[in-house]
């Protein structure tokens, strides 16, 4: 790997700043596994934070540690890494983060992460620095999650309205406020189990690059626990600015709608985890809720807000990468 060796305390700094980067990834996305169950009035937000963290915490139980690894190996060249690309995209991602957070934007703290790390590598090493496969199957996901949340979703709600064509308003909606509950569950559970393999996947590559697993790259279980308690933490928090954005301006809910945008959108994180593939879950919900609204009608979309959210997402990587690349320069 790289010829830059780090001071045990140097190290343990990056990997603090790592878990305040999952940490905050909870915080910031916490509006994306509650915003539904929230909006919907299923549950107050208190319970509904609780019930999203415990989901969270435990997803380490039901997933490999695919995504992980490609977040390690797979977005920037192994020989490429070193402390200091590993720093510098972990504070883009976090001033990318922060930032959309305070303007109630819901980015992706994902592509956050990868246009660190993608901004950090071309400043040392140009383009010769990302690793071509993962960059490409990670930015074509930028399309794909929130198209196949949107599809998932409206296949969704025409099977769901076509079954309960006569069922009376009253049942449907008492019925599916205990159903979205475990909707909420799963979704909770693919952001846990997608989300927090990112960090997993920062702090094992720069313990790798120190010599510290050996030859072979692999996650310490040490590595696992701290990130899903990170991430658990922060979404215990929880991101109120941005819950509001996703469970109310965008399109307004019913329990049957909910449940529908929360299964969609933990069908396609588990597909995606289990694919290795570091999808955006702020991107997948999105989408999945666009799908259950303009079922309804086009006009139920607030196609104007939409369209701000997309702009955001677009321009995340770029942004991410450009502070990351400006903070090694700094610092090397």
């Amino acid at each position: 790997m790289d010829a830059v060796t780090l001071s045990l305390p140097a190290l343990i700094a990056i990997i603090v700043v790592a878990l305040a980067f999952d940490f905050i990834n909870g915080l910031h996305d916490a509006a994306n596994s509650i915003a539904t169950v929230v909006s919907t009035r299923v549950l107050p937000p208190k319970y509904a934070v609780a019930w999203a963290a415990f989901f969270n915490f435990i997803a380490f139980l039901f997933f490999g540690l695919h995504v992980a690894k490609t977040v390690g190996t797979g977005i920037v060249q192994p020989s490429v890494v070193d402390p200091f690309i590993i720093l510098a995209a972990l504070v883009g991602a976090i001033f990318w983060n922060l930032f959309t957070w305070w303007l109630g934007f819901p980015s992706s703290s994902s592509h956050a992460l990868i246009g660190g790390l993608a901004g950090a590598a071309i400043a040392k090493a140009g383009l010769g620095g990302l690793s071509s496969a993962g960059f490409t199957k990670t930015a074509l996901a930028i399309v794909g999650s929130p198209l196949s949340g949107f599809m998932l979703a409206v296949m969704l709600m025409i099977l769901v309205s076509w079954a309960l064509r006569r069922a009376t308003p009253f049942l449907v909606d008492r019925g599916f406020r205990h159903l979205q509950l475990v909707s909420a569950a799963l979704y909770s559970l693919g952001h846990g189990g997608n989300d927090a393999q990112k960090t997993m996947g920062i702090i094992a590559v720069l313990l790798f690059s120190q010599g510290y697993l050996g030859d072979s790259f692999y996650v310490p279980f040490w590595v696992v626990m701290a990130a899903q308690t990170a991430m658990g933490l922060g979404t215990l928090m929880g991101g109120w600015r941005i819950v509001k954005t996703m469970g109310s301006k965008i399109t307004d809910l019913k329990p049957f709608q909910g449940f529908c945008a929360e299964t969609a959108g933990a069908m396609t994180l588990f597909g995606a985890t289990w694919l290795g593939i570091p999808v955006s879950t702020t991107h997948t919900i999105t989408g999945a809720i666009v799908g259950v609204g303009s079922i309804r009608r086009a006009s139920a979309v607030r196609w104007g807000l939409a369209a701000n959210i997309v702009v955001a997402w677009v321009c995340t990587i770029p942004a991410a990468g450009l502070v990351a690349a400006c903070f090694y320069w700094l610092v090397t």
